[in-house]
């Protein structure tokens, strides 16, 4: 099943003046600022010019742009497609920015891509695998503004001082969260230029947090995907408020967009959520809406020391060997309040999607590979059970 390298690597070869841009080309810009442009690209500097991509791919330095992010191999791919093809390996890139503040906790980094007619893209970048970058995501969507929604307004300010025209914005996880409140409470001649916000499975906001920005004006532009099992995408996220797509992964797995599936110049949309995911999610957003900042905090502290549990650092971790990690997750949650218990039980279930319709999608998916093998067989098109001719099968003519 393709994904954005494959995208890239197939559709590379259209530039942004044939074919225009879209909600892949949004993704794929939000993945690539999760990589370290430190050694190569100029910071926030009204002075600085712009980079290509393609000078940073040919300095004999490169692989430092890889350093320290989960998906290192998917990475190193999709940056060398993205030089070779003719869609973004002219782009340039300028004012990037990592800020990391351990005694305020946080970690806040963005870059600004120049597309091919000139209009320009904000990125902000998103947490990582980890369990503390998860509850990252939990935190932006419960508590009022942190430092780097604050920092992420001043940024895209900055930057639109700075260029000319309209632009883009977006991000992926938290990016997708910090570039909707950057719209929201930009300035009015910022915010007329916005063309359209791209949120990939980033959490929503508390209803008060969207009143006191201009949520309302920018509404119609912000274009939210969230994979089918998601978990950050729809916290604090009315159900009509985003688009679902089809993706490779299982659980928070989906979370990871090399996972996402794409056809063309668009993701595969997903037909729906399951039932009882949907029934989770309303009970757990109306739960939170119901509690105050200090009890907020409270249950985001909790989730996350019961989840801390089960001794794994990351998804990944999880995700290998979650029926430990379950067993000790639960065993965490025995002292905690049975409403609290309730809320955190249905996280985990939809956290991981530990339930039978996986299963059965994955069977369903054998069978039809084995009747395709079937049918290829007896079309006589070869196959693992197909007979072989025998080699002294010829006529002279």
């Amino acid at each position: 099943m393709k994904n954005i390298i494959s995208y890239v690597k197939e559709r590379g070869q259209y530039r942004l003046s044939e074919k225009p841009f879209n909600e892949v080309d949004s993704l794929v810009l939000c993945q690539l600022v999760y990589l370290n442009y430190g050694p190569f690209v100029p910071g926030l500097d009204r002075e600085s010019e712009p980079v290509s991509i393609q000078s940073i791919y040919e300095n004999p330095d490169r692989d430092r742009i890889l350093d320290d992010y989960w998906y290192r191999e998917n990475n190193k791919e999709l940056f060398a497609a993205v030089t070779a093809s003719k869609r973004f390996g002219g782009l340039k890139v300028n004012y990037y920015v990592n800020i990391i503040n351990e005694q305020e906790q946080t970690q806040f980094s963005a870059m600004t891509y120049v597309l091919e007619d000139q209009s320009v893209y904000i990125a902000y970048r998103g947490t990582d695998a980890t369990i503390v970058g998860w509850k990252e995501d939990l935190n932006l969507a419960f508590s009022k503004p942190l430092p780097s929604h604050h920092l992420a307004v001043e940024y895209m300010e900055h930057v639109a001082d700075f260029a000319e025209g309209n632009f883009y914005t977006g991000g992926h996880s938290k990016g997708g969260n910090l570039a909707v409140y950057a719209a929201m409470n930009c300035k009015q001649q910022v915010r007329d230029r916005l063309i359209k916000i791209f949120n990939n499975d980033g959490p929503g906001f508390r209803p008060e947090i969207r009143e006191l920005g201009k949520y309302h004006e920018i509404a119609d532009r912000i274009a939210k995907f969230i994979p089918r099992s998601s978990l950050v995408g729809t916290i604090l996220e009315d159900q009509d408020d985003y688009t679902l797509v089809e993706s490779r992964g299982v659980g928070m797995l989906q979370h990871n967009t090399y996972s996402w599936k794409v056809e063309e110049d668009h993701f595969i949309r997903a037909k729906n959520m399951t039932e009882g995911k949907m029934v989770r999610d309303a009970a757990l957003n109306e739960w939170i809406l119901s509690l105050t900042e200090e009890e907020t905090h409270a249950f985001v502290d909790t989730l996350y020391d019961v989840v801390s549990a089960s001794e794994a650092s990351n998804v990944f971790e999880f995700g290998a060997d979650w029926k430990n990690c379950l067993q000790n997750v639960f065993e965490a949650a025995k002292e905690i309040d049975d409403t609290t218990r309730k809320m955190i039980s249905g996280i985990i279930r939809t956290l991981f999607e530990i339930t039978g319709e996986r299963a059965a999608a994955e069977l369903k998916e054998k069978r039809r590979e084995l009747k395709e093998e079937i049918k290829a067989v007896r079309k006589g098109k070869g196959g693992k059970h197909s007979k072989a001719k025998p080699l002294n099968n010829t006529t002279d003519s």
